[in-house]
């Protein structure tokens, strides 16, 4: 019987802050020199991929034989970037290769950068992702540890949090049961509410407190203006906590941006208090509003 050389596997990639899915092909000839080529529009990242992907096969404890490997990824007319696509390439090639059953894969996807010993590191845009993928009809997805807890956020689709390339390949071939991560969003979500400052906190300022009172309860913009030290920032910190608390959809909306932004804080799956933005009076205006990748000041 043939080895068979031919594969594929799904993943997703984000746009702005939402995600689309992707379809990752692997092609694998007997010729040489051996060579890597990754198509379909890669940014730096996923071109560099292959040498995580090689060397993270490696030192999984699987053999990989001397071939020219062509990665597709499609649709092929869309800008792709990160390092999410090194765990579907690398479960690709070893699908191609025979190392892996590919009746599940068609119905998973799959996200993690890897490291050179074969393990899961966490990436950006994860739950988008997920969220791309329940409304695609994917029964599951598989992300690094890290990641767990912010992809359980969405219902309806399992999720399961891996380590390494190796446990990957163990779930998919049915060696151990996949044990699908489950949380609490509304538990969750109250537990991150809580916030280190109060409004209670400032003594005095009475004409100041009522001012911003009014502007949060009408949802009003306000300018304040003062010299150093009269308390305008220590104010305006504290506005978030006289606003009414974030829903459950409008804290799954903040913690997407939050999240393809990179800035969502390690160990928390959620973010439960409405956003606090504090930009320096020097700043300017493309800094502002910046162009390109998305980013965001504190």
């Amino acid at each position: 019987m043939s080895t068979p050389f031919l594969s594929h596997t799904y993943s997703a990639a984000v746009s702005g802050v939402e995600a689309y899915i992707v379809k990752v092909e692997c092609h694998l000839e007997n010729i040489i020199p051996p060579s890597f080529t990754t198509v379909g529009l890669p940014d730096g990242a996923v071109r560099e991929s292959k040498e995580r992907v090689m060397a993270a096969m490696k030192n999984s404890g699987f053999k990989i034989p001397q071939k020219r490997t062509t990665i597709n990824l499609a649709p092929a007319d869309i800008r792709k970037e990160g390092s999410a696509f090194d765990l579907p390439i690398a479960v690709g090639i070893l699908t191609a290769l025979g190392h892996v059953d590919r009746t599940k894969l068609d119905r998973t996807i799959l996200v993690g950068e890897l490291g050179l010993d074969g393990a899961l590191r966490p990436v950006k845009g994860v739950l988008p992702i997920v969220m791309a993928a329940k409304e695609a009809g994917y029964r599951a997805i598989l992300v690094p540890e890290t990641n767990g807890t912010e992809a359980a956020l969405v219902d309806g689709i399992l999720v399961g949090a891996v380590a390494s390339l190796a446990e990957v390949v163990g779930l998919l071939n049915g060696d151990q049961p996949l044990k699908p991560v489950s949380v609490d969003r509304q538990a969750l979500l109250n537990k991150e509410r809580r916030s280190t400052v109060d409004f209670a906190d400032v003594k005095g300022q009475e004409h100041a407190k009522r001012a911003v009172e009014v502007a949060a309860a009408g949802g009003h913009n306000a300018i304040m203006v003062g010299p150093p030290g009269s308390g305008k920032t220590m104010l305006a910190q504290r506005l978030p906590t006289i606003l009414p608390a974030l829903s459950l959809a409008e804290a799954l909306e903040t913690t997407k941006i939050h999240s393809v932004a990179g800035q969502l804080p390690r160990g928390t799956g959620i973010i439960g208090q409405r956003p606090f933005r504090s930009p320096h009076h020097t700043i300017s205006e493309p800094e502002h509003c910046p162009g390109g990748s998305l980013q965001m000041s504190t």
